[in-house]
């Protein structure tokens, strides 16, 4: 799913797209009643998430949030990132930070994130640093 999101509609390069962080990763997915993937999305705590975070352990990087085309609009992705919030509570983390696209930073606005530092590119495409304390 995120090939097919990143990679090919988006255009980012799939070497940078999966990382060495996945491994250690926490990954949700959201999927239909018959199985079929709707979206996904991580999180990277500890050590993992450091240069994200400028270091500090308290706060984790919600990354890689990912949403099939048919099924934008429906939820799925405020799902996924109120999923990766309750992974880094349940982890004892106090916020959660994120690179967000531009030109989705109302999207994680209305969830609560704020914007901070300036703009800066990430994969050819212009990119904000977020937080939202839990």
């Amino acid at each position: 799913m995120r090939k097919e999101v990143f990679v090919g509609e988006q255009g980012v390069p799939a070497d940078l797209e999966y990382d060495a962080y996945d491994a250690g990763a926490v990954h949700v997915l959201a999927v239909r009643e018959d199985g079929t993937p709707l979206g996904t999305g991580r999180l990277l705590y500890g050590d993992a998430a450091a240069d994200r975070t400028d270091g500090d352990p308290a706060v984790g990087s919600l990354g890689r949030l990912a949403v099939t085309k048919d099924a934008r609009g429906l939820g799925v992705g405020a799902a996924l990132v109120r999923a990766v919030e309750d992974a880094a509570r349940a982890r004892g983390l106090a916020a959660v930070d994120l690179h967000a696209q531009t030109h989705a930073l109302g999207f994680y606005e209305r969830l609560g994130y704020v914007a901070y530092g300036p703009e800066f590119p990430d994969a050819g495409m212009p990119h904000r640093a977020m937080r939202r304390v839990l």
